[in-house]
């Protein structure tokens, strides 16, 4: 699942005194002179060096910016990240309001690499608050934005499983159930690879929550919109060749009801999903995207298109076969399990229809070819036409008669 890019724009905050507000007490207000100025770059200088204790696992240098009351549940984190590779931990502060004479809640960017995979830091919008002592600021408390979401670490003991192309990184894991998916995770990147020979990383970061509702914290959302979605994989468009690596998220409810050969058509489709990030752009249409990815996961396993696309194969015997290609809406998370179903397996058909008649080649050309063009209007009719030699009409008629064809 494609993610959208990190970042954050700084607001512009206004305050009005009124006497309304007087009233009604003291309201803090973001300041813009120079002592709201300077109080930013005392409280960045802090966080830089608090970044800098925490990457040389200084536990006295990153205790010093701790408040006491405070310091058990940061020093709580601090010991958790211990187990991940890190070699990269960054604070941006984008805005400070004072709150109260001697306190102020500061905005953030807190930014982290991981150690032989990201390019770039993974960026996620934090609030934190200090209180001033003795003319020293001190952290009072740390969290994430809201809507931002929560960082693993965040959720529970770590535990780091480096597999020979992956790393997979869990949270209320037994060792042993890591280690199997970053065998599974070894075994997808050849297999994707072999059918995508594209320059990427060709490693895999793989994050292990301990529940539904903890995947849907990673994801800043509800877990219920993932339930039954074994996994999701996020990352920037657009990002380019500097770009963090993507995170396959995995639930493991949903993951843990698969048998050997689901788990490793889960991990394989997801790294499709990491393979071809810089390829994949707001012109690729998510029925091509997972149509793609689950036609490289299938590519040498051993179903019939029944077996692949029951739910579609249903619709056919039922006398109600598809009439479009899936709609990126078909595809929302949440909804219909069967209509959800039925969009993955007609993205399938299409693009098994594609490589059976334009070849492995065609197919990588014409999914290249949509996602080089500048926006989603004619993307998929120009690519079509150079690529394919066919119109949209032709196309989604070939696409019918073959889904009849092989579900019929």
């Amino acid at each position: 699942m494609a993610g959208q890019e990190y970042g954050a724009r700084r607001p512009a905050v206004f305050c009005l005194l009124s006497l309304l507000l007087a009233l009604a007490g003291l309201v803090g207000c973001a300041g813009t002179g120079p002592a709201a100025r300077t109080e930013s770059r005392e409280i960045q200088a802090l966080l830089d060096e608090h970044a800098r204790a925490l990457l040389a696992r200084d536990e006295a240098g990153y205790r010093a910016a701790l408040d006491p009351a405070y310091a058990p549940a940061a020093l709580t984190v601090y010991r958790r990240l211990a187990a991940v590779p890190l070699d990269g931990w960054s604070y941006e502060v984008t805005g400070v309001e004072r709150t109260a004479p001697d306190r102020v809640t500061a905005r953030a960017e807190l930014g982290h690499r991981l150690r032989g995979h990201d390019r770039r830091p993974v960026t996620g919008a934090r609030v934190l608050d200090l209180t001033e002592r003795n003319g020293r600021w001190y952290v009072t408390g740390e969290r994430p934005a809201e809507g931002a979401p929560r960082q693993l670490w965040e959720q529970g003991d770590v535990t780091a499983v480096q597999g020979a192309r992956s790393l997979v990184l869990g949270v209320g894991q037994g060792r042993a159930r890591l280690q199997e998916i970053a065998a599974a995770a070894d075994r997808a990147v050849p297999a994707v690879t072999g059918a995508w020979p594209e320059d990427w990383a060709r490693r895999v970061v793989v994050l292990v929550p301990g529940s539904l509702d903890a995947m849907g914290e990673l994801l800043g959302a509800s877990g219920d919109s993932y339930r039954g979605i074994a996994a999701v994989t996020t990352g920037e468009t657009r990002g380019g060749a500097d770009a963090p690596a993507d995170r396959v998220i995995v639930n493991p409810d949903a993951y843990g009801m698969l048998g050997d050969f689901g788990r490793q058509l889960v991990l394989t489709h997801e790294t499709v999903h990491v393979a071809t990030r810089a390829h994949t752009t707001p012109s690729t249409p998510v029925w091509l995207s997972e149509g793609f990815a689950d036609w490289i996961a299938y590519r040498d396993a051993d179903r019939t298109p029944a077996q692949a696309a029951p739910e579609l194969r249903r619709a056919v015997q039922d006398g109600e076969p598809p009439v479009r290609l899936p709609e990126d809406a078909d595809f929302a998370f949440g909804g219909d399990a069967q209509a959800l179903a039925k969009a993955y397996e007609g993205g399938w058909l299409a693009c098994e229809m594609v490589a059976e008649r334009w070849g492995e080649e065609g197919l990588a050309a014409f999914y290249r070819a949509v996602g080089a063009h500048p926006g989603r209007e004619g993307a998929v009719e120009n690519a079509l036409h150079d690529v394919l030699d066919t119109t949209p009409e032709e196309f989604t008629e070939d696409w019918r008669a073959y889904v009849r064809e092989q579900l019929g």
